[in-house]
């Protein structure tokens, strides 16, 4: 999608440095002290001129950026202490240009020249760059490590010592930073589960890389952020509800029917003109009194749902909240699936059932979004010791099926049939509460409904869902935070 930024790895990464030099007809160095006046603006926020603050560089070119970054705090008067720890004997020619510019850097060759970080209020780190691929070890080892005991505010520069850009770590050595300034796009590994607790937040800056060149390289990975807004779709003032789609969401259980009421209620915050939920008799007056906007139809049956209403007359269906597993709740999945000509919306016990029984995946239409979280999804492809795992069988099922999958997780990934990952950055921890997922899946199937593709609903579904989180949890606070917060907040427009 050519709206959405791409994530490059680390040879794509290298290459654009070295196109951008060219182009640009500038230095590497001048690259460098771009990078660097960039992480300032970016951090400087953050920083007080009464504390005490330890840069620490390496002797490759991610050093460089620290020295320089160094030199541009000592300008402002900030009080820092640089350190190099030489880990190699001849240092890069950026970054010996800038560490010759500063004239007190502490020199760490042995373990027993490491300082006692505590002492520091905050640490810059700037040791390894994007490129490692092996185990820290020896003396350096023992720096990170010190780095990490220390419990101090820490500033990764574009990546933190020791992390992968591209892989999964085989070392538990690495900084755990609590901001990294990643220059001009995220590292992939950012949004491994794995590394949550070496990258607690991240922030990119721009550096002056060439855009449209790093666009046209081969990446299958992509950053869903608020560009997505630029699918959005205007409303004519002579429309009328009709124009926006008719909405069926089966939904609901004796005890659960809190997960259809509000899948219903953001399905008609995110624009579906009609909306029907189906529920168990259970529900109704339920679905009544607290949704008006929505008209209500029940099953035969109190507690659960048993059969499968008139479906043709309805221009997007989803299914789950709430739905139960029942023997009966079986049959009317497998009904649905059978009978529906057009993609649903499938979420939650209806991800359940087909996890249970095989032969219904092969039913599933095409172009159907599927919003399963870890464990759900997990029970429907198998368990996967790591997240590169379960991403690889994300594709493999989104292409096997050619299907979207919303993997829902802290950093929720999209997949689509032609291969592409989308990581979402919108979103907070206060959403980890109950019923946030119904949430999801009625703002997804209410844009399903108003004319966007599978995966243009899915990646706008994603993005709002957790930027209203994200407005929320301005208003409530991570802890106090409920999914009905989420649709209260919720505001899908371009500005």
């Amino acid at each position: 999608m050519k709206i959405l930024e791409k994530i490059l790895n680390v040879s794509q990464t290298r290459e654009a440095d070295k196109h951008t030099i060219l182009k640009e007809d500038i230095s590497s160095f001048a690259l460098m002290g771009q990078a660097s006046l960039a992480f300032v603006k970016a951090i400087e926020p953050l920083l007080q001129r009464s504390q005490k603050i330890a840069i620490i560089g390496g002797s490759g070119n991610n050093g460089g950026d620290g020295f320089a970054i160094a030199r541009i705090l000592r300008n402002k008067k900030y009080n820092i202490q640089p350190f190099l720890v030489q880990f190699k004997d001849i240092l890069t020619p950026d970054c010996i240009i800038n560490y010759e510019k500063l004239h007190d850097t502490i020199v760490i060759n042995s373990t027993s020249e490491i300082p006692d970080f505590s002492e520091y209020d905050v640490i810059i780190d700037g040791i390894f760059g994007f490129g490692l691929s092996r185990p820290i070890t020896g003396f350096t080892k023992q720096v990170i490590e010190n780095i990490n005991k220390a419990k101090k505010t820490v500033y990764a520069v574009d990546v933190p010592s020791g992390l992968y850009c591209d892989k999964l770590p085989d070392s538990e050595t690495i900084v755990q930073a609590d901001i990294v300034v990643s220059f001009q796009r995220p590292k992939l590994s950012f949004f491994f589960p794995e590394n949550g607790n070496y990258v607690k937040n991240w922030k990119t800056v721009d550096i002056g890389l060439d855009e449209e060149f790093v666009q046209q390289q081969d990446s299958k990975h992509f950053i869903l952020n608020e560009k997505i807004v630029d699918i959005l779709t205007n409303r004519p003032r002579q429309s009328h509800k009709g124009d926006y789609g008719h909405t069926l969401l089966i939904a609901g259980s004796y005890g659960k029917m809190g997960a259809a009421t509000l899948s219903s209620k953001a399905c008609l915050r995110s624009g579906t003109g009609l909306l029907t939920t189906y529920v168990p008799k259970c529900g109704y007056q339920i679905v009544q009194s607290s949704i008006p906007e929505a008209m209500c139809i029940t099953d035969e049956n109190e507690e659960f749902v048993t059969q499968l209403p008139e479906i043709s007359k309805y221009d997007v269906i989803g299914i789950g909240p709430g739905l139960d597993t029942n023997e009966k709740t079986i049959r009317v999945v497998k009904k649905l699936l059978s009978e529906s000509k057009n993609p649903l919306v499938i979420d939650a016990d209806a991800i359940n059932i087909i996890a249970q029984n095989e032969e219904l995946k092969s039913l599933l239409p095409k172009n159907s979004i599927l919003t399963p979280h870890v464990k759900e999804f997990d029970r429907l492809v198998g368990n996967s010791d790591t997240s590169t795992e379960r991403f690889q069988k994300q594709l493999e099922f989104s292409a096997k099926y050619q299907c979207v999958v919303v993997l829902k997780n802290a950093y929720t990934v999209i997949s689509s049939p032609e291969g592409n990952l989308y990581f979402n950055t919108s979103g907070n921890q206060g959403m980890a509460t109950g019923g946030s997922g119904d949430v999801l899946t009625g703002i997804i199937t209410g844009l399903l409904a108003q004319n966007y593709t599978p995966l243009h609903a899915a990646l706008l579904g994603v993005f709002f869902h957790g930027k209203a989180g994200d407005e929320a949890a301005c208003k409530k606070g991570y802890k106090a935070l409920i999914a009905s917060d989420i649709i209260d907040a919720l505001r899908i427009e371009k500005n």
